[in-house]
């Protein structure tokens, strides 16, 4: 788990770090945990772009995860860890005793052979899911819930994890990779361990083409454009403008970097104890 750099013979491969998938052990998917993954090319369901920047790329099926790990007392086996191209983190596919697969997310130090399990009378292992009343404050967790049930929602990115601050009453304080410090209920569920590949941060891709084979398109710099195009555009060399100073925004004229998007009456504001930006 880490990663490997090339040799400088083209422009490209000077800067190119990518991950080395020594962790991989598997490499095709389970056909039937897999379902088709559809193109939208940024458009909306009337064909308008939504969202810029999107289109092309290589072909890919959709994994399906089990983000619930609502299979209570039923030990599994891991029998593969596989690259996921639609998460930065690996997934490992299970075996559970009853003869059912399933793919959950790859914490670090979850190998092939090892044994999962689901439920409250779970261990306290890499890879258990318990809920968060069972779980010691100071452990590493992921893939947590914030509604009993619903599955896990938060830290499921590659290399992180939460810990448990403290306890009281019905809720818990989880402490997130962000610094935010949240109320989450003791019943909801949570995966011990920190996830995996957490090198996937320092991967540089080297070249643009290697962007648009992760269905990345190109965006002109809004200065480079235009009066008529961007707020931004127009004026006399490296303004923002049209001549004068500008803060940056988006095409129809939101604040691009710093501006509040978080509505203030949200009803989830009081399970927030302490804001990431303060």
């Amino acid at each position: 788990m880490g990663l490997k750099t090339f040799r400088p013979l083209t422009p490209s491969l000077r800067w190119t770090q990518l991950s080395d998938f020594a962790e991989i052990t598997k490499h095709r998917p389970e056909r039937k945990l897999t379902v088709t993954k559809r193109k939208t090319g940024g458009r909306n369901m009337y064909g308008r772009t939504t969202a810029r920047g999107i289109g092309g790329g290589h072909k890919q099926r959709y994994r399906l995860i089990d983000f619930k790990r609502d299979k209570h007392g039923v030990p599994g086996i891991v029998e593969g860890i596989e690259y996921d191209p639609n998460r930065s983190a690996r997934i490992a596919l299970v075996k559970y005793q009853d003869g059912e697969k399933r793919y959950i997310l790859a914490p670090q130090g979850l190998a092939v052979g090892a044994k999962v399990m689901s439920g409250p009378e779970a261990d306290l292992a890499v890879g258990h899911a318990l809920p968060l009343k069972r779980i010691l404050p100071g452990l590493p967790i992921h893939n947590i819930e914030l509604h009993k049930g619903k599955g896990g929602q938060l830290c499921r990115s590659a290399g992180l994890a939460a810990t448990i601050m403290a306890a009281e009453g019905d809720y818990v304080t989880v402490k997130l990779p962000s610094g935010e410090l949240r109320l989450v209920h003791r019943d909801c569920y949570a995966t011990i361990g920190q996830l995996g590949n957490p090198d996937h941060m320092n991967v540089s891709l080297g070249k643009a083409g290697r962007s648009r084979w992760l269905g990345i398109r190109g965006i002109t710099r809004g200065m480079a454009r235009n009066p008529v195009d961007h707020p931004m555009g127009g004026g006399q060399g490296k303004s923002k403008g049209g001549g004068g100073w500008h803060h940056p925004v988006s095409p129809w004229g939101k604040i691009a970097k710093g501006g509040n998007t978080r509505k203030r009456k949200k009803y989830s504001n009081a399970f927030i104890l302490h804001r990431r930006k303060k």
